[in-house]
């Protein structure tokens, strides 16, 4: 492990818990274990499952989606389309997550222990804009109901909250549903989405984020029926803390009684990082609706509704440093759990061998000149902190227009790497492309906007490089290499940037120019992320 782990070591931990791109966390508490799933958009394999004994320790124990569906759909890059806001719960003794595809409908997955096996998806209820699904098991009645929000760009519709009787086996619903929260009648709300359903001291709960991704707020609403009335209050918002948007996460409960709430933070380029909230029921809140009852039971988050920045660990049993892997040598050319595709994988991208490190074959396309609407970029999670990721690069295709290498990959992007010549040389390359609007249409080239030189190229003699990014404050990144004469800079300073809700990504590429027969490959070795955090 490369990367600090949040725990402090001294019984405090620091705020992110979690500091990458674990977007629309949801978590659960099952005997001395604690888990958490992220959204994973179009990425491959979806639906990232951590395990923690602390919630502040958290390991990468796998995926519950191998293959996103319906896998035509996902052959290209659909970057912030696919999986948005899971909810992971465990009811009849099994694992269940349910997500809402914006373009496809209502998914859910589900399997006997964490690390599998999934079943494959199965669709809940198809349509356009249905968002963040979340079933609820009622223990006390055995009904079973599904709360979800909608996309505006899809459905026309947003700001509200539809529910569903489900049927108790999660395979399907059993009415047409009913809004349960039209947030458009509450003075203020907005963008009310992210649903979170419970049942607590006689009560139906929606924890429930609004306002928008980079400056809302966190909502908790109450009923004594499902389908409402609900009314409402306010529990947790940035105020004068430095954590814009807190909001939308889940509620977990310990062994030994205590309350906690995890919910991202919006950080541009860095995505959607995870903090760790402390929790009490209590009479906090805000209350923004008029006919709100009085009294007590409401949760209180943080310091009185604020986030915490440092704060004393839950009382559990100590548990040593950990974060979410980085570093990979590729024994016998498999890759480790943190490594996502950006669409659906196809036989042959990645080849297995018998020593250390990862081949990637020059897969040819028409896409050579944009990263960003190529399937076969191997990637991981920017780091939220200061950081130096380097990786050892051999090009062994004899391929003239072949190329690989290490990139930031965003609505821009920038890599540096090698490329075979048409005299059969290697040189050192550096490239990059300027961001664009990914909902616009692309040239009459058939491109978004070509890449261009970031440097002049260099002579590899012996077609092999060591790389660097070093990302600093703001995720701004400084590219250099190594083709034997020593370590040099290259090009000027690249501000990574996001895609639309999608934080940048660390990829490693290999491809080639259309043509017949096979490529060749390129092999890398000693991936390595260093963090500069102090």
């Amino acid at each position: 492990m490369a990367l600090p782990s949040a725990d402090l070591g001294d019984g405090t931990y620091r705020n992110p818990v979690l500091d990458a791109d674990w977007s629309d966390p949801d978590l659960l508490c099952v005997g001395d274990d604690f888990y958490l799933t992220a959204s994973s958009f179009g990425r491959v394999p979806g639906l990232p499952l951590l395990h923690s004994r602390d919630l502040v320790n958290w390991t990468l124990v796998g995926h519950a989606l191998q293959l996103l569906e319906p896998a035509k759909e996902f052959r290209k890059p659909r970057h912030d389309c696919g999986v948005w806001a899971p909810s992971l719960r465990h009811h009849d003794d099994r694992f269940w997550i349910f997500w809402g595809d914006p373009d496809h409908g209502i998914f859910q997955v589900n399997a006997p222990e964490i690390r599998g096996p999934w079943t494959r998806p199965h669709l809940v209820k198809e349509g356009k804009g249905l968002i963040d699904a979340c079933p609820l098991w009622d223990e006390e009645t055995g009904e079973a109901y599904l709360v979800h929000a909608w996309a505006k760009s899809r459905a026309g519709v947003k700001n509200r909250l539809t529910g569903h009787r489900m049927r108790p086996d999660g395979t399907g619903l059993l009415d047409e549903g009913k809004v349960i929260i039209d947030a458009d009648r509450i003075p203020g709300w907005f963008t009310l989405e992210g649903p979170k359903a419970y049942r607590h001291d006689g009560w139906f709960w929606i924890f429930a984020p609004a306002g928008g991704v980079e400056t809302g707020w966190q909502g908790a609403f109450r009923s004594r029926g499902f389908f409402g009335p609900y009314e409402e209050r306010v529990v947790l918002e940035q105020g004068d803390t430095e954590v814009n948007g807190p909001h939308q996460g889940g509620w977990v409960r310990t062994g030994a009684g205590e309350d906690w709430f995890a919910h991202f933070q919006q950080r541009g380029p860095y995505g959607r990082v995870v903090h760790l909230q402390p929790m009490r029921w209590g009479d906090g809140g805000t209350s923004r609706s008029s006919e709100a009852e009085s009294g007590g039971g409401w949760p209180v988050f943080g310091d009185k509704g604020l986030p915490v920045a440092v704060h004393r660990k839950p009382r559990l049993p100590p548990q040593p440093p950990s974060a979410p892997a980085t570093d990979d040598d590729f024994p016998g050319g498999r890759f480790g759990r943190q490594w996502q595709w950006t669409a659906n994988p196809q036989d042959g991208w990645a080849t297995q061998h018998s020593g250390d490190g990862l081949r990637l074959s020059c897969v040819r396309t028409v896409d050579a000149h944009d990263l960003r609407r190529l399937p076969n970029v191997l990637t991981q999670r920017l780091p939220g902190i200061p950081a130096t990721v380097e990786v050892e690069l051999r090009l062994d295709s004899e391929e003239p227009g072949a190329r690989a290498g290490l990139a930031v990959l965003g609505d821009a992007f920038s890599w540096i790497g090698l490329q075979r010549e048409a005299d059969g040389s290697v040189r050192l390359v550096h490239r990059f492309a300027e961001s664009v609007a990914m909902g616009a249409p692309p040239t009459p080239s058939g491109q978004w906007g070509r890449e261009r030189d970031a440097a002049h190229p260099r002579e590899a003699p012996e077609g092999r490089a060591r790389l660097w990014i070093e990302s600093g404050a703001g995720a701004r990144c400084r590219f250099s290499y190594d083709v034997g004469g020593g370590r040099q800079p290259s090009g000027q300073v690249f501000a990574a940037t996001p895609w639309r809700w999608v934080g940048a990504l660390l990829g490693l590429f290999a491809l080639a120019p259309v043509g017949g027969g096979h490529a060749g490959a390129a092999s890398f070795t000693q991936f390595r992320i260093t963090s500069s955090f102090r």
